[in-house]
């Protein structure tokens, strides 16, 4: 009897091969003995909560679950931000995690619906202190980075991007110069996008593949309104407000954003408020705002830096894949 034909479309197989799992594993402990050697403790916390993101363009996945309160929405968290701020509130100190995200919608070769995500927060850290950090980081996962730690990092300023590759200010341009100019670049209708919608899609189609091509690209002081959980601060050089963060490039993939985390409890909770505004004119649905990280920052939140960084995208990177499906396990299957 003839074997069976072999099913090629059936999906019960892994989309990494066998040692390519071996080899994240082995970058993954790479990872925990940097942790390991700065006395940064690992910790766990919830994939769902009472709250999930209110970004207007993260969409938040959310189930309804039988708990002792009755049947509650429980969010599946986009990032373990919020839980990692409850921990730092009640004194846990330095910590990481690498935790399981999820954001809907998003697959493809950078993207994925479930990833992971390394995060780290640093009370005391400066912004500058956590570039460094993040960058050794790097370096120790990926030790094929052009140069070394630091001698190969190049800092960018988010308008001098703009101006330099699109000739135009990020934040004086008026919005119809803007929606004209991502509409020629993108392809699409935007009439009616947003001042951050259009920059988005420049960044993304324009600046992003440029950035990081000959080392690590750090790129800060981006416009207030993408400050998202960061503080804001306005800019020494032209009296802009900008977002107290940064984003860190290599090989025009989108890294690493890192904040100098802000504490205002009062002003957590306007900007939640203000984020489904905008979701409700947009005609997107509203998210639970996360009451409990109101409380923790009202308690009180140790200033410092915290740092999300796509892991699968770094181990793609470091293992040269073309796609982060190749360095998971079992990822979300792509039509």
């Amino acid at each position: 009897m003839s074997p069976a034909p072999e099913c090629a479309n059936s999906g019960w197989q892994p989309t990494a091969s066998m040692q390519t799992l071996r080899q994240r594993a082995q970058l993954i402990a790479r990872v925990r003995a940097f942790f390991a050697e700065r006395d940064v403790l690992e910790v766990e916390t919830p994939v769902l909560g009472h709250g999930g993101s209110t970004d207007v363009y993260l969409a938040s996945l959310s189930t309804m679950a039988s708990t002792p309160a009755g049947e509650e929405r429980l969010w599946m968290q986009t990032s373990p931000e919020f839980h990692m701020k409850r921990l730092l509130a009640a004194g846990s100190g330095p910590i990481f995690q690498l935790a399981r995200s999820f954001r809907d919608g998003e697959v493809g070769r950078r993207h994925n619906i479930e990833f992971s995500m390394l995060e780290w927060y640093r009370p005391g850290f400066s912004l500058n202190a956590m570039i460094e950090e993040t960058v050794a980081l790097v370096h120790r996962v990926h030790p094929a980075v052009p140069g070394g730690p630091m001698r190969s990092v190049r800092h960018c300023r988010y308008s001098q991007l703009f101006r330099d590759l699109l000739s135009i200010d990020p934040f004086t341009s008026e919005l119809a110069e803007l929606r004209q100019l991502a509409a020629e670049q993108g392809g699409l209708e935007m009439a009616s996008a947003a001042r951050d919608e259009c920059l988005d899609l420049l960044m993304g189609l324009v600046v992003e593949p440029t950035l990081g091509q000959n080392g690590l690209d750090v790129v800060t002081d981006y416009p207030a309104s993408q400050a998202a959980l960061a503080r804001r601060h306005r800019d020494p050089e032209d009296g802009q407000w900008v977002a107290s963060r940064f984003e860190l490039y290599l090989s025009g993939v989108e890294l690493a954003n890192g904040y100098d985390e802000l504490t205002d409890a009062a002003e957590q909770a306007s900007r939640f408020a203000e984020d489904n505004l905008v979701r409700r004119q947009q005609g997107f649905s509203e998210v639970d705002a996360d009451q409990r990280l109101v409380a923790a920052l009202e308690h009180g939140l140790p200033a410092g830096s915290g740092v999300a960084l796509g892991l699968d995208r770094l181990i793609q990177l470091a293992l040269n894949k073309k796609s982060v499906a190749e360095v998971m396990a079992f990822a979300t299957p792509v039509a």
